[in-house]
């Protein structure tokens, strides 16, 4: 069985290799010929005029992934807390069901969600087309709960009694152990969810083609519509004019998850290490 398990580890470590060495060797020629600087700081994308200008879709990603993160995490903290630590059984069951059928629901049918809900809404409040880095925020953070709340929960339930029981003796109560003793031990668990969900927003392409859009340019506000690199490279892909220019963007998104999970691992271990 050791066998077994390692052939399965390094089959894992094997297969994202096998990516990484596939989109650098596609990606990085294709974005020596256009130019690093020229291709990720360039603000505009007009193939015809030789502008291959990605800035407007990592503006445009780093604004949902922001948004949906400052949407979701609250919310999901606060629903894992009290499902973990306040929750009536009574309740629990059916709310936990409905946590895993949100986490099953496909992301079509999110879109789908946002198209006839959130972009009319919106258009009607607010005013312009609807679709906007605002309704792919709000439905971004809708669809990261389930991941966020699963691992958060988890984590919660991980925290060893002790903690608490120590805590209370000291005369702390009840909310202000969950807020300065539970929840930073919880930290890296938590930080975990928060990891999936980002990858989960930087990879969606179905929703925000519903919502944000698939205008090629930086938008103004939250209330404009914009390209994440995701839809970017789903538009280049499906053209199928400039695959190369694909493969680049590709490369870009795959070192910026790479920089957020390396960045949300360092401060996991800063703030465990406070917390012990």
């Amino acid at each position: 069985m050791k066998v077994v398990f390692l052939i399965a580890a390094c089959a894992s470590v094997l297969a994202v290799f096998l990516i990484c060495v596939f989109l650098f060797a596609n990606g990085l020629p294709a974005m020596g010929k256009i130019g690093p600087l020229k291709f990720l700081f360039g603000t505009e994308w007009r193939p015809t005029n030789d502008k291959f200008g990605i800035l407007p879709m990592i503006v445009a990603s780093i604004y949902v992934t922001a948004g949906a993160i400052l949407i979701g995490v609250p919310i999901a903290l606060f629903t894992s807390v009290f499902m973990a630590r306040y929750c009536p059984k009574k309740i629990y069951k059916p709310l936990k069901s409905g946590i895993e059928l949100m986490a099953g629901v496909p992301s079509i049918v999110y879109g789908y969600f946002g198209l006839v809900l959130l972009v009319p809404l919106i258009r009607q409040l607010f005013g312009g087309t609807g679709s906007s880095m605002l309704a792919a925020c709000i439905l971004l953070g809708i669809m990261i709960l389930p991941t966020i709340m699963r691992t958060t929960e988890e984590a919660l339930k991980a925290v060893p009694d002790s903690y608490r029981e120590g805590s209370f003796g000291l005369g702390a109560g009840r909310l202000r152990t969950v807020f300065q003793v539970v929840l930073p031990s919880a930290v890296p668990g938590i930080l975990a969810g928060i990891i999936l969900a980002v990858g989960r927003i930087v990879g969606e392409t179905a929703a925000l083609m519903y919502t944000a859009g698939t205008v090629a340019g930086i938008p103004s506000n939250l209330f404009g519509s914009g390209r994440t690199l995701a839809v970017h490279m789903y538009v280049l892909t499906n053209e199928g004019l400039y695959t190369n220019q694909s493969y680049a963007t590709a490369v870009v998104l795959l070192v910026i998850v790479v920089c957020i999970n390396a960045v949300s691992g360092f401060i996991a271990k800063k703030v465990s290490g406070k917390a012990a």
